[in-house]
């Protein structure tokens, strides 16, 4: 009796186990889905709308668009201001005080590695040369990856306006892409730099090429 019960209680926690894992991985991105479709709707609205001199993007609420053409030309997602851990359930993260979109300084951005559809999922993959694309209002950013290096979860420096030397002043036209590492730990972090090496005007409807 007591073998048959801890059998039973076995099947039911790997029961539980096996729902848990399907809804980390299935619907948290149904629910990062659905937040990115609205954004998307709501981002284009924005920027079909007469532009306002004085608008500031709310916390929450959309910034750019990031395409990288190495992850396939399907691959788009809505860059959300803020970090916190409500906004990085909707899509990747602008940092607040971080630089803007084609800004001189760094523009840094966090994004999931798994569950919530895992938009840096595939940033090991990332090399130098590599392009990402950030679509804004009215233009296209095109920066080329140069560096990734895996770091301790403390060192807030790369995100600094110069990476590494938070006491110097920028010069230059940074991204940095930040998530966790390995995958399904938070034990490091995976930091993708890169820097800005042209821009244009932003196509009506952009694409990752």
């Amino acid at each position: 009796m007591v073998i048959r019960s801890l059998g039973e209680l076995c099947i039911t926690a790997g029961v539980i186990l096996m729902l848990f894992v399907m809804y980390e991985l299935w619907g948290t991105g149904q629910y990062t889905r659905s937040q990115q479709d609205r954004l998307g709707r709501e981002l284009m609205k924005t920027w079909q709308a007469p532009k306002v001199t004085t608008e500031k993007v709310s916390l929450g609420k959309g910034l750019a668009m990031i395409r990288v053409p190495r992850f396939g030309a399907e691959y788009h997602y809505v860059v959300i201001e803020g970090v916190d851990r409500a906004d990085l359930r909707k899509g990747p993260g602008h940092y607040p005080g971080s630089a803007l979109p084609g800004q001189v300084g760094n523009f840094v951005v966090s994004g999931h590695r798994t569950t919530y559809s895992a938009p840096f999922n595939r940033l090991g993959e990332l090399r130098a040369g590599d392009r990402i694309l950030i679509d804004t209002r009215d233009e296209q950013y095109v920066y080329k990856v140069t560096d990734r290096r895996i770091v301790k979860p403390s060192a807030v420096e790369v995100t600094a306006p110069v990476p590494f030397h938070p006491q110097r002043p920028p010069t230059e036209k940074l991204i940095t892409l930040t998530t966790c590492h390995p995958k399904y730990s938070a034990a490091e972090r995976m930091i993708v730099f890169g820097e800005l090496v042209a821009e244009k005007p932003r196509a009506a409807a952009p694409t990752g090429k």
